[in-house]
């Protein structure tokens, strides 16, 4: 069997989708999400968002089932040549309430185009406003132990890959601390059609369980105004990253999609400071020093 039948990609997708917010709200503990089901010419999705909870300020998680012309955009974006694709996927952000809690996004996606070509795409990455090396090392840990089920070259090879698409080349620093990410995967990767499959499908499970964990350890102190202020100036960051470089952001754009769905990762607020330096030795001057491609969190002392 040389790939999966786009509708039961879908369908599995989908529900990916439903267990995650139940997941999600349980970890929260207060807020529910609020569905919005949309169509439109090129397809239909489910957008979730779930607002001013006990944790979380700010979630969404969306699915998404379309189909259209491959234009040249896309093909350019995609590096390849088509003349209909089809593409499912399930993408997901949270904002917490409190500074020392981490940003955390996830996207599992699958393409295929009329030639008979097929990938999946996706990843998790974590951004903390301020970086605590135990969660980031516990982070990585996770997600090694995750890939390490299905192909000892997927951790460093996806790590290494969000290093490099996690980035603001224009800032000279890192998203935050990474995770794994992958784009264009296919049987030539060493796995079974089923077998890539279930990896896609399992890491989309792996993502609301690696929060709750991270949501179980939130501080008890309050923020204070300074604190709150460098959350959102790192927010600002996430921004920049979403509207300069995501692809998945270009893409969703350029295939006309649902156009609030697509901008759905961005923060409820944000702030951008001219010049901002951090005070040498603060906590923040720490955080930006950490803020770089190939550090080896695992084995970080």
């Amino acid at each position: 069997m040389t790939k999966i039948d786009f509708d039961t990609i879908a369908k599995q997708f989908e529900q990916i989708q439903d267990r995650a917010c139940r997941q999600i709200e349980q970890a929260d503990g207060k807020s529910t999400f609020q569905s919005d089901q949309w169509e439109k010419e090129i397809g239909t999705g489910t957008t979730r968002v779930l607002q001013e909870g006990n944790k979380i300020e700010k979630a969404a998680i969306n699915f998404s089932k379309i189909k259209g012309q491959f234009t040249a955009d896309m093909a350019k974006m995609a590096g390849k040549q088509g003349k209909n694709f089809s593409a499912t996927g399930v993408s997901s952000i949270i904002h917490p309430r409190h500074p020392f809690l981490p940003i955390i996004h996830m996207n599992i996606r699958y393409f295929e185009l009329d030639n008979n070509e097929y990938w999946y795409g996706g990843g998790i990455d974590l951004t903390p406003h301020y970086i605590d090396k135990k969660q980031a090392v516990h982070f990585h840990q996770q997600l090694k132990n995750f890939c390490d089920g299905y192909h000892p070259d997927f951790y460093p090879r996806f790590k290494q890959q969000a290093d490099e698409y996690f980035y603001l080349p224009h800032r000279h620093e890192t998203r935050g601390v990474g995770g794994i990410f992958f784009d264009q995967l296919n049987t030539n990767c060493g796995l079974s059609a089923s077998r890539l499959f279930d990896f896609v499908r399992q890491l989309g499970n792996l993502y609301p369980r690696l929060y709750a964990m991270i949501l179980e350890n939130e501080p008890t102190k309050e923020a204070t105004q300074h604190e709150k202020q460098w959350q959102a100036l790192r927010r600002s960051r996430y921004v920049e990253f979403n509207l300069l470089h995501d692809r998945g952001t270009k893409f969703g754009i350029a295939s006309g999609g649902n156009t609030e769905s697509i901008l759905l990762s961005m923060p409820p607020t944000a702030q951008w400071f001219y010049n901002f330096a951090p005070e040498p030795g603060s906590p923040e001057a720490q955080t930006m020093a950490m803020l770089k491609k190939g550090l080896d969190w695992i084995n970080m002392a």
